[in-house]
């Protein structure tokens, strides 16, 4: 069997040093593909999180405002019409960490002010779209 594996190689001339040294080469280049791989992802992550970032906007809320609540129990299955904001609220109280009491008809509850979003009555949204037609 040696023999024969022996002469196998001589027929086509190969040589084991060689190719040990090939694959040698052969893994640093997968090396320096893998980490080059890497900054790629890590520039796109930080580009993506800068065009996020800019694009975000603060919400500034305060007592006596009138404030539409998002209504998580409708994401998985809302129905065909239904809106996932609920009727208009008002604030009694901001904490400066983003917690906002609400009051509604009879009583008063805490919410995370990420869930909220301004209510608009419809005077101040068609002055709201007159300022954004007076943009250039």
């Amino acid at each position: 069997m040696e023999h024969k594996a022996y002469w196998a190689m001589k027929l086509l001339n190969f040589d084991p040093h060689a190719a040990g040294k090939n694959r040698i080469l052969q893994l640093y280049v997968l090396d320096e593909f893998r980490r080059e791989a890497y900054k790629n992802a890590c520039i796109y992550k930080e580009r993506t999180k800068a065009w996020h970032d800019k694009k975000l906007t603060r919400k500034n809320f305060y007592p006596g405002q009138q404030v539409l609540l998002f209504n998580s129990k409708l994401k998985l299955h809302p129905g065909k019409l239904k809106s996932r904001w609920t009727c208009p609220y008002t604030i009694t109280n901001v904490t400066p960490f983003g917690a906002i009491e609400l009051k509604d008809n009879k009583d008063n509850f805490k919410v995370n002010g990420h869930r909220l979003k301004p209510y608009l009555t419809s005077q101040q949204s068609q002055v709201h779209m007159v300022k954004l037609q007076d943009l250039p």
